[in-house]
């Protein structure tokens, strides 16, 4: 099924604004499941967004899945990993290959780095943290990393204007704050931001039984009937959308979703005031703003 329209920004197969082929963004998921399969119940249908199925192999094992993409070449690498097919490195995983090829510079060699995965006591590590990892050189180089002139060589603009002031230095928090929170050994999107590592376990059987969809987010919802999910797993394709697109979005979740129906939604943003119960805490993928689980009804 192809539904492809859209107004988001995500619909362009690039983080940048060029007019190239639409390229594999992401080749693993930087969201941890975990939150999903608390909130879902068991034996519900759920509609997720495809990148790289990550989220949507987890989750079919206990649900019915309708994994959704406005990018075709990010939904045919998940189907390609439903086929038994490896992990590839996708855009993000290039860029944050480049940004690995610095520490050094600051401090981070691979011993060093091994060793701090290799712990598992939150205390420690956020001990290990400010003493050896956290230094003068790495906030230098971070606040360059993250600074918005070297991001918009990267990135189109829309997808930078939820990032907040400084961002290097919000990006250093939500890492301190899960090494004092998640063990690192057993933190499997610890590794892979730090060392680069993919956990490429195979597809699970369950995975065959995903429903793949190009479409848009919003445009799929608005064609299905009514009551039709009991959870949404929305990714961060937020960011980046105009507040029309936003408030298109939440109706056709709205419309689509049983009695009860939970959604999950991140952001790289900061949480807002309003925003009453963030789960981002827990994500141990450590680099989201904003994990919101509410119930649809009260978009």
């Amino acid at each position: 099924m192809s539904i492809a329209a859209s107004e988001s920004v995500w619909a362009q197969g690039r983080f940048d604004r060029s007019t190239g082929p639409k390229e594999v963004l992401f080749g693993r998921m930087y969201e941890d499941a975990s939150i999903e399969l608390a909130a879902f119940r068991p034996g519900g249908r759920i509609f997720c967004i495809a990148s790289a199925g990550c989220t949507a192999f987890r989750l079919a094992p206990r649900h019915e899945v309708v994994a959704v993409d406005v990018n075709p070449a990010q939904l045919a690498y998940a189907e390609r990993r439903i086929a038994g097919e490896p992990m590839i490195r996708g855009t993000a995983e290039r860029l944050m290959s480049f940004g690995r090829t610095l520490l050094p510079l600051a401090g981070w060699w691979l011993s060093r780095l091994r060793a701090f995965l290799d712990l598992e006591r939150p205390a420690e590590q956020a001990a290990y943290w400010r003493r050896h990892l956290d230094t003068r050189r790495l906030r230098a180089a971070m606040d360059i990393l993250f600074s918005r002139p070297l991001l918009r060589a990267a990135y189109a603009a829309p997808l930078l204007a939820c990032l907040p002031p400084r961002f290097g230095g919000v990006v250093r928090a939500r890492m301190e704050r899960s090494f004092a929170t998640h063990p690192n050994r057993t933190n499997p999107y610890a590794r892979a931001l730090l060392l680069g590592e993919l956990d490429d376990d195979p597809a699970p059987p369950a995975a065959g039984g995903i429903r793949l969809v190009h479409a848009d987010a919003a445009a799929y919802l608005e064609t299905v009937p009514d009551g039709s999910f009991d959870g949404f797993t929305l990714s961060n394709i937020l960011d980046g959308a105009e507040d029309s697109y936003r408030a298109r979005l939440f109706a056709a979740v709205k419309r689509a979703a049983a009695p009860d129906a939970v959604v999950v939604v991140r952001s790289f943003g900061e949480p807002s005031a309003v925003l009453l119960i963030n789960r981002a805490p827990e994500d141990r993928a450590m680099l989201w703003g904003v994990v919101d689980v509410r119930l649809a009804a009260s978009l």
